[in-house]
């Protein structure tokens, strides 16, 4: 089955940037999406960008829509949610999930794996 494993949070200042990867093991690109998702303490996961396996098709949530880019490295069965110009109301654990089915791709329940998460903090 696939594994996905999250890696490069941190803790960065206002208007800092970061980049995040998903390594996906056990998956080779074909149909379905790898979304990143995130969640703050007492609050409902949200939906931050999705990016095809195939084709060229992205997606991105409004509040991050020009400030994140996301992206992938098929040699590497990776994906990268590049961050740019980050706000404190960024600050959550960011997982990434796969979703081998079509459907909305900004819908949690719709995918199939999930990583572990990683912790994004950003500072005043």
């Amino acid at each position: 089955q696939v594994q996905l494993v999250e890696s490069g949070g941190g803790s960065v200042q206002a208007g800092g940037s970061l980049r995040l990867s998903c390594a996906a093991s056990g998956r080779t690109f074909g149909s379905g999406v790898l979304g990143w998702f995130r969640q703050a303490p007492g609050k409902e996961r949200e939906f931050v960008a999705a990016i095809r396996w195939s084709g060229t098709m992205s997606y991105y949530a409004d509040s991050v829509k020009g400030r994140f880019t996301i992206s992938r490295d098929n040699a590497k069965s990776t994906v990268y949610l590049q961050m740019g110009s980050l706000k404190p109301e960024d600050t959550a654990v960011y997982y990434c999930a796969d979703k081998f089915s079509a459907g909305s791709p900004t819908q949690s329940f719709r995918y199939d794996n999930w990583g572990q998460g990683t912790q994004v903090t950003v500072s005043s």
